[in-house]
């Protein structure tokens, strides 16, 4: 690497600031993405090290880049690379965190300086840049704002370097006329003030990495062998916390299994601001969905269901009438996830129509249950959300407009508002006042795409519920499913100030 002697391991420039700062040296540190350098940058790091005798520079590592599904565009080690090159730049380090809180405890600075356009603290949309000043000032160190004229790395690099194709160019310069950024985001500050109820089928998924050794000598099957495993909460559990990122609460009933339960799990994975109401369907497993993954390549080359997906009944089923009418109960909004695994029942699903202020839906057709989960088994609903394939499973028909399509589905079910998502060809919208409205997928970069659907059905859900504009919902949603699919399923849920950022750096 060019200039490798200025890139240093934290601990390693640690070790080694100590030594300068006995020696009477004093250390400016600046942290950022730095994802494209430009003037304003290097106007920075000049005025950075004219205020002491050693300029260290860290970035942020390419996971915890959070300003859209298009960024970064340039690796961290590359952005490290171009910054050493600089002559006013002493040492650089990868940044392991989304902040640098503990990046300036390692370091130990004198100075912490940002540029310009973090002069006022408060406003920061993250909240980071104010632990960081609270960070560098419990340490003895001092916080500075660099003067000198800003650019934005974004707005260079969505113009004149652009990931996306000429056609969602296009879409987003025609959405940046339309709307402004805080119009947008106005949206996403509403979401907070909903309170939903999540309905659904809890799923665990579980992810075996493991790596291929050959063919057994026995059967014609691939011999794997056995590497990490990660587990992750699914279905509903998974919707409930996408929705807590982005509202002040959310209730959830959902049912575990009297096998194999898993209880513990759950209630850990969920976050704080869920409050979980945990039935139970007897002779039943929780539902496990474990996916065998080539460790190299990142295919799936098994999947493995676990579950019993027979009708809840007996007890259980009254329990869940039960709880369903409890807890419709001062709730503005009901997401129903059907997974078709037989948690709902056509009592349930009579109560749920009939009974929720708002209701969204979407019934999903999946291996586990072979296309016998039609959407049309709900007579109404306010807003539905399905994959293009769960159209074709409803109407029957494995090709055509899905146009067509959609306009027999809403024959069949008592809806005004439609989603499909539609994978890379984006996602097809229908309300009564616009017809139908279309947007190109944002999505670079595709790791998993299960879970996807489920956070664009959580979004969008809230956003329809607040009768927003199609086009922005269209936009907000497809970001949500960019950001999901370059991830590894449900490891991360969604939060508010992380697509907030992503939004913005996409209207720049």
């Amino acid at each position: 690497m060019y200039n490798n002697h200025k890139v240093k391991d934290l601990d390693e420039l640690s070790i080694i600031l100590k030594a300068l700062r006995s020696k009477g040296k004093k250390v400016v540190h600046s942290h950022g993405v730095f994802d494209l350098l430009h003037l304003g940058h290097i106007r920075h790091f000049e005025e950075a090290k004219s205020m002491a005798d050693i300029l260290v520079v860290t970035v942020t590592q390419d996971d915890h880049v959070n300003k859209g599904p298009h960024r970064p565009a340039f690796t961290h080690d590359i952005r490290a690379e171009a910054i050493a090159a600089m002559a006013a730049v002493d040492f650089v380090a990868i940044n392991r965190w989304p902040l640098s809180v503990d990046t300036i405890k390692i370091l130990n600075p004198d100075i912490y300086v940002k540029g310009p356009e973090y002069s006022l603290p408060d406003e920061d949309i993250t909240g980071g840049i104010v632990s960081e000043v609270d960070t560098i000032r419990s340490i003895g160190g001092e916080f500075c704002v660099t003067g000198g004229i800003t650019f934005s790395s974004s707005s260079l690099l969505n113009r004149h370097f652009s990931a996306f194709s000429t056609e969602v160019q296009r879409y987003l310069s025609d959405f940046r006329a339309k709307y402004s950024v805080d119009e947008v985001l106005s949206w996403m500050d509403r979401m907070s003030t909903i309170c939903p109820l999540v309905v659904g089928e809890a799923i665990i998924d579980e992810y075996l990495f493991g790596s291929g050794i050959g063919k057994s000598t026995k059967d014609p099957v691939l011999a794997v062998l056995q590497g990490v495993i990660e587990t992750y909460a699914g279905g509903s559990l998974a919707i409930a916390n996408h929705l807590a990122g982005l509202c002040d609460e959310v209730k959830l009933v959902t049912q575990l299994g009297d096998t194999h339960r898993s209880e513990d799990f759950v209630r850990a994975s969920l976050e704080s601001n869920v409050d979980p109401v945990l039935l139970t369907k007897s002779q039943s497993p929780t539902i496990h969905k474990r996916r065998i993954v080539d460790r190299y390549s990142g295919n799936k080359l098994l999947e493995i269901y676990e579950m019993r997906d027979h009708i809840t009944n007996g007890e259980d089923a009254d329990i869940l009438l039960n709880t369903l009418q409890q807890s419709l109960k001062n709730r503005d909004l009901v997401i129903v996830a059907d997974y078709g695994h037989g948690m709902l029942t056509n009592e349930s699903i009579s109560m749920l129509c009939d009974k929720s202020p708002f209701l969204a839906m979407n019934v999903q057709s999946n291996a586990g249950n072979r296309g016998f989960n039609p959407v049309s088994k709900y007579s109404k609903a306010d807003y539905v959300c399905l994959q293009e394939h769960e159209v074709q499973v409803e109407t029957r028909q494995r090709d055509g407009d899905v146009r067509v399509q959609l306009s027999e589905v809403m024959r069949r079910i008592d809806c005004p508002r439609f989603t499909v998502t539609r994978g890379k060809s984006g996602s097809l919208h229908y309300g009564p006042k616009t017809g139908f409205v279309e947007a190109p997928a944002l999505a670079v970069r595709v790791l998993d795409r299960v879970g996807a659907g489920d956070a664009v059905f959580a979004v969008t859900s809230l956003l329809v519920k607040l009768d927003a504009p199609w086009d922005i919902v269209a936009l907000i949603g497809n970001v949500v499913g960019a950001q999901m699919v370059a991830q590894l399923g449900n490891s991360q849920p969604l939060n508010s100030t992380t697509l907030s950022k992503s939004i913005t750096s996409l209207m720049k």
